[in-house]
């Protein structure tokens, strides 16, 4: 029963969850740019499916990342962690880009193809590669000092 209570305390105590979750947005977003420039070069619409796809993740990844973030800046930081703000607007901004790409592109799922909205959608994309990194760097800076 000892064993039990040493692995419960590990996983939900000791361990910080924040660690292993905040990589998913970061990869998730540069998979998903990467997936539709790729697309736009082969005009290849599985590509841009599998981009679609993984923004949509990126989203709710964001969502898992940013609570377990916040529980972290609460519990092991004491609410006192450098540049907490900065990467709480960073997060909010991400979600908020990454969940308007995902649902007009299920609403609309010719968005890469218009070229209309083309460029938007690339640059969407894009802006959330660039918000997930500087959320990943601010995090070193927070984990390891500048």
């Amino acid at each position: 029963m000892e064993s039990i209570t040493q692995l419960f305390t590990t996983i939900f105590d000791t361990h910080p969850w924040h660690v292993p979750l905040v990589h998913f947005p970061v990869a998730l977003s540069g998979v998903a740019l990467f997936f539709l420039l790729l697309a736009l070069w082969q005009r290849n619409e599985l590509l841009e499916r599998a981009a679609f796809y993984n923004m949509a993740l990126v989203a709710i990844s964001t969502v898992a990342a940013g609570a377990t973030g916040y529980r972290d800046y609460i519990v092991r930081y004491e609410g006192d962690a450098p540049y907490a703000n900065t990467k709480i607007f960073l997060a909010i901004s991400l979600l908020a880009l990454s969940a308007i790409i995902a649902i007009s592109r299920w609403r609309q799922p010719d968005l890469l193809w218009k070229p209309s909205t083309m460029i938007l959608y690339l640059l969407g994309f894009a802006g959330c590669f660039m918000l997930a990194t500087a959320l990943g760097f601010l995090g070193g800076v927070i984990l390891y000092g500048f």
